[in-house]
Order: structure tokens, then C-alpha cells, then sequence
């Protein structure tokens, strides 16, 4: 039987990545209510470094440092960062589940860069799905809700960020392994945190540096599982079930934080779900 005949599997890899980034999130939330934004993140980086040093450079030794194109590396490493800093901010004033609703924008904003940099042509049907990607976002964040405030920018730059991250890994995955640019970007993320540091700098309790550690082993773990679900299916087959993630934040939130969305934010998320998956059809078809 071939990888590629294994979509069930496939399935149960992305749900369970899904839960493992959503548990990541709902433990940052709670760190970063204590301690500041850059210490989480620096140590958040510094352990998915080691983690990675430990499982990856016995095998790969000195190539998992090998890049041949370093530009395009620190590029993706500093729009991962983006990300973390921006989401992880945002968590601080923002529901889970509305937050994680909001990053899924991510796809769409791929597309729209790859319109401005790459000169892609796309369809009606893609402009549909990004518009109803933006009506999703509008219900969610409405005029006289509570989260009509200038924190939702904070999500919306991390999609922002996010969807540049995942152009430039799709530049990259033809020149460099996935496990050099996935410990590039944990050392930029860890170097470029650490210059800040001092300036911001508070002695975590042990327990806390423990869960900060699992940020860092959360977030491998997750990605790794996402690379493994695609092995055994294809990403339009698997795209509707990515979004099994804005579901897992939503249950996460509600339980840790007494947090259920209204009905508005319930028909955003969902109206941002369906966008996501029309457009994965879309561009399965061309």
C-alpha cells in the first residue's frame, strides 16, 4: 500500500497536529498573562533548537545547517517570528478560538502575495473565497462587539506574517530540507528574541520554564505530525480538516478560559472555514 492511499491516517496526523498547536496556544496565553511576551517566545525558540539538535543532528550532523539560500532563510526565520510575537501578543486580549479564526486568513493571503510577487493569475472563484474570508473576519470583529478593538490587529498582522512564512517555505522546499529550515528559522526565532531580552528580562519560577519548554516541544511535535499527515494525503484532500483547529481552540478556550463565542463569531468562523476549503478545491481543480 503506498503513502498516498492512507487518507484516514492522513486525517488523524492533521487532527492531532491541530490539537497539539491549539494546546500550544491556550498554554501561551496563560504564560504570557505572567511573564513577558519576549521571554516566552525566546524560550519557546530555545527549546524547539535543542529538541531539534537532539532528534536531527545525529543523522543530518553539519547539513542540518546547510542552506542555499540563507537570504531567503532569515526571511522565513523573521516572519515566523512576526508570527509568534504578534499571535501570542494578540492571545493576551483576544478569545482562542476568534484568535485562531482570524490566522487561518493565512491561505488567502498567500494567494494575494502571490498575485503582487509572483504575477500568478488566479480566478473568480478565488477572489469569491477571499472575500468570504473577509466577511468571516467582519462577523467575527463587528461593530459593538467586544472585539472590536485595536487588539484584532494583532491576529491579522500574525496571518499577515504567516502567509508570507508560507510562500517563502514553498520557495525553499526545492532547495533546502524541511529540517534545515525548520532549525534556521527556531535559531533566528531564539537569536533574534535573545538580543531583547535583557531589557525585558524576569526570572521564571521552574514550573513555568518547564511549560515554557513545551511550548517549543508542542510546536515540533505539531509541525512534525503536519509533514507526516502530508505524506500520506494530498493538502487539498486534507485542507477542510486543518481547520479542525479553530474547533479544537474553541473547545480549549472554553474549557481553560470559561470563553464560548457568541453566534455571530460562531457564523464568522464557520464562513471562514468554508472560504478556506472552497479556495483548497479551487486550486485543487487548476
Amino acid at each position: 500500500m503506498s503513502e498516498r492511499s492512507r487518507p484516514g491516517l492522513a486525517i488523524l496526523l492533521i487532527l492531532a497536529a491541530g490539537l497539539l498547536l491549539s494546546s500550544q496556544d491556550a498554554l501561551a496565553k496563560t504564560l504570557t498573562l505572567s511573564y513577558p511576551l519576549l521571554l516566552v517566545v525566546c524560550l519557546r525558540y530555545l527549546a524547539q533548537s535543542l529538541l531539534m539538535l537532539l532528534v536531527f543532528a545525529p543523522r543530518l550532523g553539519l547539513d542540518l545547517l546547510r542552506t542555499r539560500r540563507p537570504l531567503l532563510q532569515l526571511a522565513r526565520g523573521l516572519s515566523l517570528v512576526g508570527v509568534t510575537l504578534l499571535f501570542y501578543g494578540g492571545l493576551r486580549y483576544i478569545p482562542l478560538g476568534e484568535a485562531t479564526a482570524v490566522i487561518f486568513l493565512a491561505p488567502l493571503v498567500v494567494v494575494a502575495l502571490s498575485v503582487l510577487w509572483l504575477k500568478e493569475r488566479v480566478g473568480r472563484g478565488v477572489w469569491l473565497s477571499i472575500g468570504g474570508s473577509m466577511l468571516g473576519v467582519l462577523l467575527i470583529v463587528r461593530p459593538g462587539s467586544a472585539l472590536f478593538t485595536p487588539a484584532i490587529l494583532l491576529p491579522l498582522g500574525a496571518a499577515c506574517c504567516f502567509g508570507l512564512y508560507q510562500l517563502l517555505t514553498r520557495r525553499l522546499s526545492a532547495s533546502d530540507h524541511p529540517a534545515t529550515s525548520n532549525f534556521i528559522t527556531a535559531l533566528v526565532g531564539t537569536l533574534g528574541t535573545g538580543l531583547l531580552l535583557p531589557w525585558t528580562w524576569q526570572l521564571p519560577q521552574w514550573h513555568d520554564l518547564l511549560l515554557m519548554a513545551a511550548l517549543g516541544a508542542l510546536a515540533m511535535s505539531g509541525h512534525m505530525l503536519l509533514t507526516h499527515a502530508y505524506r500520506y494525503g494530498s493538502a487539498a484532500s486534507l485542507a477542510p480538516f486543518t481547520y479542525g483547529q479553530i474547533l479544537t481552540a474553541t473547545l480549549i478556550g472554553a474549557l481553560a478560559f470559561d470563553h464560548l463565542p457568541d453566534t455571530w463569531a460562531v457564523l464568522g468562523m464557520a464562513v471562514i472555514m468554508l472560504s478556506g476549503a472552497a479556495l483548497a478545491w479551487s486550486q485543487n481543480r487548476k
